[in-house]
């Protein structure tokens, strides 16, 4: 394994430190929550190993989203990285090919480069407002193909890919005998529509990938899963977790369950929370002279541009950006785009934080761009 650092773990909020941020605008998920907010004893708990698959009674909650998926179809990992990293170490050798629809969350690019997994990008586009065409997939398919990987809600647009096309792709990996690989991490922050329901129900050809950290301010307890009806499959990622890390944190696992017990409650102040900075975010979006974006229909984060017929030096604006205004966003380059994207994320920050930090983006850009 050829590992190398992410930028955008490189530099993420947690890394360059959380005390010298005023306006947290980098982040893709809501804010963290103190533990006592739980209420939640774990006096009793025993610290012991926990079960290899997860908690039974975890499975069970995770699995009752669904009238098709049982426990059997999940396997509790250490978040969604390790999930994901679970996913492309069992299924991918430098002998394979992978398909992945760009951008994406850098795992899902570094751990099959560091396997040294052959790799075609499909490449999403503003002017195409960030849509699939899913031709170009079926093109990109060879005889040594095993996985298609994919996120939905996407990273970092914040759109939804319609059902019509993700029924393709179902019928694409059973045609061609790959998987299809569903990172479903904001599948929670559907905060305009109904949950979705996760793709692996549709077929044993795919898999789904979620978390906690997301949704729920609980990034701390590394929660995360993997949804597939593929027994034999599920039995390999079994393996690969018991030598990665055997068992999860019990404490862990017993916070998530809890967390799961009591989403609907924790969901709807969330997305009432989300709704209003969403608002406030279209605003801006409305009347800044500077930047476009694709509006997008989940998640909290979006992927705005800067507009044509302006220059910006992309590194002396972050910088600034940072430095004077105590402000951050997700440069595009966290996601191998070009600079002049950022990824801004609303559903972090309060809405005070919300309406300074977007008023520090434009004051800054009015500072450092030249028509």
């Amino acid at each position: 394994m050829r590992y190398t650092r992410m930028p955008i773990e490189i530099e993420s909020p947690e890394e360059i430190g959380y005390s010298t941020i005023r306006y947290n605008l980098a982040e893709s998920s809501i804010r963290d929550i103190p533990l006592g907010e739980l209420n939640l004893n774990l006096n009793d708990l025993v610290l012991s190993y926990g079960h290899h698959r997860g908690h039974p009674d975890l499975l069970d909650c995770i699995a009752s989203e669904s009238t098709v998926l049982t426990p059997a179809d999940v396997l509790v990992c250490s978040g969604a990285a390790s999930a994901l990293f679970v996913v492309a170490t069992t299924l991918l050798s430098e002998h394979d090919h992978l398909i992945v629809v760009r951008p994406n969350y850098a795992t899902n690019l570094e751990t099959p480069r560091a396997i040294n997994c052959e790799m075609s990008l499909i490449d999403l586009t503003f002017d195409e407002q960030f849509a699939l065409n899913i031709e170009q997939v079926r093109q990109a398919i060879q005889p040594t193909t095993r996985l298609i990987s994919i996120t939905n809600p996407h990273n970092p647009t914040g759109t939804v890919i319609p059902e019509t096309v993700l029924n393709e792709l179902v019928a694409l990996a059973e045609a061609y005998n790959c998987y299809l690989l569903v990172d479903e991490t904001y599948r929670y922050l559907n905060f305009q529509t109904p949950l979705l329901p996760y793709l692996a129900q549709k077929s044993k050809h795919v898999i789904s990938v979620s978390s906690l950290s997301k949704a729920f301010g609980v990034p701390g307890i590394r929660i995360g899963w993997i949804i597939c009806r593929d027994a034999s499959l599920m039995h390999r990622f079994l393996a690969a977790k018991e030598q990665i890390m055997i068992t999860n944190s019990v404490v862990d696992e017993q916070i998530a369950l809890h967390v799961l017990q009591h989403q609907a409650s924790q969901l709807a102040e969330a997305h009432q929370h989300i709704r209003t900075n969403f608002a406030l975010t279209q605003q801006f979006f409305a009347q800044t002279p500077y930047l476009e974006w694709v509006e997008p229909t989940a998640g909290v984060v979006c992927f705005p541009r800067l507009k044509a017929g302006y220059s910006l030096n992309t590194d002396n604006f972050y910088q600034s950006l940072y430095s004077a205004y105590q402000t951050i966003v997700g440069p595009g380059h966290w996601f191998e785009q070009d600079k002049i994207y950022m990824r801004v994320g609303f559903g972090y920050p309060t809405t005070d934080e919300l309406r300074t930090g977007l008023q520090n983006i434009e004051r800054c850009l009015e500072e450092h761009i030249k028509p």
